[in-house]
């Protein structure tokens, strides 16, 4: 198959379609026929081995599944991917002809379970995928892509699947937008994709999560698809059909960057104003910062208590209103409003026990 980065590289998301397990040869094979016919799909995917939270639970059918994919890709000529959390997954998938591997959310947290996968892999030429870790732990998901990368794998794709989280919220996992994006100015290198499904969690949300995707400038998308969800061994309520699918990206916006010059011009105006906006921003908060560390002073010298909750709350209310009558979102404000006082609060301690840093 094509490498990963050149069907990256193309106008179109890339996108990868299949059951979240493959349970049945029937199952497997039917859903991959009603996938194909949409010419958008250009990967198949299909879970294995499927590490389960409790016993008991189906952990997918494991070699007898691989068969399977290599019917699928004989039938339809759809490449296929699989999973795979050890050594022995790498040996098998790559066996039975699987042309691309992921790496779970699961696997990611634990760099022993990344460096086996690793070391399997060695000399071996196959695009890898790698999914964030299920806790929001940036250093992990980075040395992840590293340590496969050091096993000389150059055909490297991240996937954002969203992460575990103990508050509730209309997520399976909640998205934390701010993550991927920080991951891609940390290694612009590394194209990536969406997995909305496991960030939804339901079919409900999943349109609203692959939109948001593709506006932030992801590559592609990995949707779960199953010829009947209702029906299925695992994950039934994020999975849809292969008729929704194809509802599903007949509907979305690919958005794209500006390419022609009058777009390219107006964004480069619009750059420019911000940039500007962000040099005044960061003149205001040095200047902001040095009235913070003259009443961290005179806190010091007059045995003034650091926290005033008083003036504080004063302060919150007055900017949130301020805020809000330009048009700014309460929330917005509030997080700004927080950094500021921890920086304030770090600073005057700083002042007033004497291990203030010297500008």
């Amino acid at each position: 198959m094509e490498s990963l980065r050149k069907l990256l590289a193309q106008d179109e998301p890339l996108i990868i379609a299949g059951p979240c397990s493959a349970e049945t040869e029937t199952q497997v094979l039917e859903t991959a026929r009603q996938i194909a016919t949409n010419k958008k799909v250009k990967l198949f995917r299909a879970g294995v081995w499927k590490p389960r939270t409790r016993p008991n639970n189906f952990e997918g059918n494991g070699e007898m599944a691989l068969p399977w994919l290599q019917k699928v890709k004989a039938e339809t000529g759809l490449p296929t991917t699989v999973e795979v959390a050890n050594a022995e997954h790498v040996d098998l998938a790559l066996k039975y002809g699987v042309d691309v591997l992921w790496i779970g959310a699961r696997s990611v947290v634990n760099p022993f379970s990344v460096q086996e996968i690793a070391d399997a892999l060695r000399g071996v030429d196959i695009p890898v995928m790698i999914k964030n870790p299920v806790t929001p732990d940036m250093e992990l998901w980075v040395g992840a892509i590293e340590r496969i990368a050091h096993a000389g794998i150059s055909d490297i794709v991240a996937i954002h699947r969203g992460f575990s989280s103990f508050d509730k919220t209309q997520y399976r996992n909640q998205p934390k937008w701010s993550m991927p994006i920080e991951f891609r100015r940390r290694m612009p290198d590394v194209p990536m994709i969406c997995d909305p499904s496991h960030i939804a969690g339901n079919t409900l949300l999943l349109f609203h999560v692959a939109q948001t995707a593709l506006n932030l400038d992801m590559k592609g998308l990995m949707i779960e698809t199953h010829i009947n969800p209702r029906e299925a061994l695992s994950d039934a309520r994020q999975q849809i059909t292969p008729e929704e699918l194809s509802q599903m990206l007949a509907t979305l916006v690919y958005t794209k960057i500006a390419a022609s010059e009058s777009e390219a011009n107006i964004l480069e105006s619009l750059r420019e104003r911000i940039d500007k906006v962000d040099r005044h921003l960061i003149e205001i908060l040095a200047e902001r910062m040095d009235a913070v560390k003259k009443i961290g002073e005179f806190k010091r010298d007059n045995q003034v208590t650091v926290l005033q909750m008083g003036r504080w709350n004063e302060i919150v209310n007055n900017r949130i209103w301020l805020g809000k009558s330009l048009g700014l979102q309460e929330e917005t404000v509030k997080k700004f409003l927080d950094l500021l006082h921890i920086e304030s609060i770090q600073l005057q301690q700083g002042v007033v026990n004497g291990t203030a840093r010297e500008e």
